[in-house]
């Protein structure tokens, strides 16, 4: 049975024990940074190799284009942040909505020869002003209409590639007065000015599969972040109404302090489906797995659900794609 975790690899090459980990531990998925990247050939290599070895058939990678894009030329063009959509969309509308698509259709495309299938993104978060720039031009717009139109094509185009797109962050990170790899930001807004940040999720209800927001919400919880409070995930599940497979943002973000096998199987027991753990150390690892229990029937069957929502890419002419793309901004061909 798999383990309800998402886990990093240490280098550009698995080692020993990392394969023995993965056929051993069987997390649902691997994810890749900057780190794991060398070349396109080393790259397809670590990343079927770590797949083969879990069993699993799920690669992320935080793909969403301007300072968050772990690929570069040449393995994959650049694209530009997502507020340059939002911009376009500001001054038309349709070809706002069109770069969103291509740029999710074209990221896919980008992965698929990697064998990485996962990028997380669109974010969905809506920022207000004076909050900690960690979103900033991250997110398509202020407007939380705009960013729930541009992140519905966005992750759209994503489908249309094959893959699956992640959600970020819910029920939203906008307020944030702090970066929560660092620290853990205190949001003190009403319910109702959270409204405005559940919006976007909302419209993207149907997706399969989203990342928590290591945020206190005090209207909702005070007690600590949301990745680890029951009664915020109660509100993505039930006020939102998000019933995809909800992964944790990286739980060794310091964000949530202590020990990061406590804060794992704490955001299982409020509700998260999967762990996610990012940054590859072995020992966090292998702490984070002992301490977890085997997938729940409800996360499987969400994670069953969401592999059931891979498509066959349609025969698109990705050159034309690409070069729609930068007739519109100017980059990513």
């Amino acid at each position: 049975m798999s383990a309800p975790l998402i886990v990093g690899l240490e280098g550009l090459e698995l080692t020993p024990r990392e394969r023995d980990f993965l056929a051993d531990v069987r997390p649902i998925g691997v994810i890749v940074f900057a780190r794991n990247v060398q070349s396109g050939e080393q790259l397809s290599a670590l990343v079927g190799a770590a797949l083969d070895a879990a069993g699993a058939s799920l690669a992320f990678v935080d793909q969403e284009g301007g300072r968050v894009q772990r690929l570069r030329p040449p393995l994959a063009p650049r694209y530009p942040a997502a507020r340059a959509i939002g911009a376009l969309y500001e001054r038309d509308a349709e070809a706002g909505r069109r770069a969103a698509w291509l740029a999710g259709r074209l990221i896919g495309e980008d992965l698929a020869q990697y064998r990485l299938n996962a990028p997380c993104l669109p974010v969905a978060d809506v920022p207000v002003p004076g909050a900690n720039d960690v979103i900033g031009d991250r997110a398509y717009s202020e407007r939380p209409d705009a960013v729930a139109t541009l992140a519905a094509s966005a992750a759209e185009g994503v489908l249309a590639s094959g893959a699956l797109p992640v959600v970020k962050h819910i029920p939203g990170h906008g307020r944030a007065g702090a970066d929560s790899h660092f620290a853990l930001p205190d949001v003190d807004a009403s319910l109702a000015e959270l409204e405005a940040d559940f919006a976007p999720f909302r419209a993207l209800v149907h997706l399969p599969m989203a990342m928590t927001a290591h945020v206190r919400y005090r209207a909702i919880d005070a007690a600590g972040a949301g990745t680890l409070s029951a009664a915020v995930i109660k509100a993505i599940r039930e006020d939102i109404g998000f019933g995809g497979l909800l992964m944790s943002d990286d739980i060794s973000m310091g964000a949530l302090g202590g020990k990061v096998a406590d804060n794992a199987r704490r955001a299982l027991e409020a509700g998260c489906d999967c762990v996610l753990h990012c940054n590859g150390k072995f020992k966090e690892m292998a702490a984070i797995a002992e301490a977890l229990p085997p997938m729940g029937e409800a996360g499987a069957a969400r994670l069953a659900a969401a592999l059931a929502a891979r498509r066959t890419p349609g025969a698109d002419d990705i050159a034309a794609l690409r070069a729609e793309f930068a007739g519109h901004l100017g980059v990513g061909a």
